[in-house]
């Protein structure tokens, strides 16, 4: 582990800045809507279908522009790109307090997204993948920990706001936020170096050669692993909750559990950190995603029970956590540093996609069946992420 100096002096205070900056993006951008969007509703008198239908727009824009943000930070770093990311999110967030006509919210949602898109996980690895080059698993997975803690200050802090100021001043409290702390921070505080300007030929050449193409079937199984799984958290994330209390959970249980998910993945970080920095992330990659694999079998297999949901909770977190490190760390093992910030790009964008398109796509299968089908159904892209990750070869 680095010094602490290197924290404050070194390109280790790229993690601290952007842990800071990573939990209030996921905090104001990405987790509000699930406690702000029903009262926006209710409000403007819109459907609650048609409302959420905003956050998935902003999910498919920000997969449509992440190629670009991706490429951008390779040519010009992330303390250019984030910043412009924040100052996207803050006028999008402003925005949405005063967007009074649906098609006016679509278009602030359209903002969002590509605010969210140069602000989130992906624009931040790259920036780390910059700034250390092959090295850059470990920072990315000590940055991992501090986002796993967005959920838990977001969700009550948003709670907390509501009651004081309202949803519209939620979100100008949180507007101002990212544009007077998360903006500063990327602009300023970021290094500026890069790794691969002090590489000499000889070795970068060496490198190359350990590496794999960038432009063949490993990199389209690696997309479409990524992908496929992003459906996975997106879709439990929107219904699991409500699904188990269809299944017979009091709603204060089915909460308690919820409340578990968290605290699994920033375990799971832990560990990996500790234990796991010599193994390789694509094998990593494979353990995690077939432990969601078996998650989803006792699931299918096993009487429902409050400990049947209680491990599916841990289970699903414990993936979860370990998978959001290898979406980092396995471009870097396989692909190599160069031009990673474009390959960063090129894989979020689809999963960004199938995360917009997950939810309402688990609502559909589950109205026009049921939970346990639904259930079923999402198990698959599980499995496709699972093919494609044992399909891949180590270079």
């Amino acid at each position: 582990m680095p010094r602490a100096r290197d924290f404050w002096f070194g390109p280790w205070r790229a993690v601290p800045v952007l842990g800071v900056t990573q939990i209030l993006a996921w905090g104001t951008i990405f987790y509000s809507p699930v406690l702000t969007v029903p009262l926006i509703a209710a409000e403007r008198g819109w459907s609650l279908t048609f409302t959420m239908g905003g956050f998935s727009i902003g999910l498919l824009v920000g997969g449509l522009v992440s190629p670009f943000i991706g490429r951008s930070i390779d040519r010009y770093g992330g303390h250019v790109v984030m910043p412009i990311g924040s100052l996207t999110g803050a006028l999008g967030l402003a925005g949405l307090a005063f967007a009074e006509t649906p098609a006016v919210y679509l278009l602030v949602w359209m903002l969002l997204g590509a605010g969210l898109a140069a602000s989130l996980y992906d624009p931040a690895f790259a920036t780390l993948g910059r700034i250390f080059g092959a090295a850059a698993r470990r920072p990315i997975t000590v940055l991992t920990l501090a986002g796993g803690l967005a959920s838990t200050i977001g969700w009550p802090t948003t709670h907390f706001l509501i009651g004081q100021v309202g949803w519209r001043g939620t979100y100008l409290v949180y507007a101002a936020l990212l544009a007077g702390i998360a903006a500063p921070l990327h602009a300023f505080a970021l290094p500026r170096q890069r790794a691969l300007a002090a590489v000499a030929p000889h070795e970068a050449h060496a490198a190359a050669a350990s590496v794999l193409p960038s432009n063949g079937i490993a990199f389209v199984l690696v997309a479409v692993a990524f992908a496929a799984y992003a459906f996975v958290p997106s879709a439990l994330s929107a219904h699991l909750l409500a699904a188990f209390r269809r299944f017979g959970l009091e709603p204060a249980t089915a909460v308690a559990i919820g409340t578990l998910f968290g605290p699994a993945q920033v375990a799971a970080r832990l560990c990996e950190l500790t234990f796991g920095r010599n193994l390789h992330p694509l094998l990593l990659a494979r353990f995690a995603v077939g432990l969601l694999v078996f998650a989803f079998i006792l699931l299918e297999l096993v009487t429902f029970s409050v400990p049947l949901a209680l491990t599916f909770a841990l289970l699903f977190g414990i993936a979860n956590g370990l998978i959001t490190i290898t979406r980092g760390a396995v471009p870097l093992a396989l692909f190599g540093p160069v031009g990673y910030g474009r390959l960063v790009g090129r894989i979020a964008g689809p999963s960004l996609i199938m995360q917009a398109l997950a939810p309402v796509t688990f609502a559909f299968v589950a109205e026009r069946t049921s939970d346990p089908m639904a259930l079923a159904f999402t198990a698959l892209f599980a499995l496709v992420a699972l093919g494609c990750f044992l399909t891949i070869r180590r270079p």
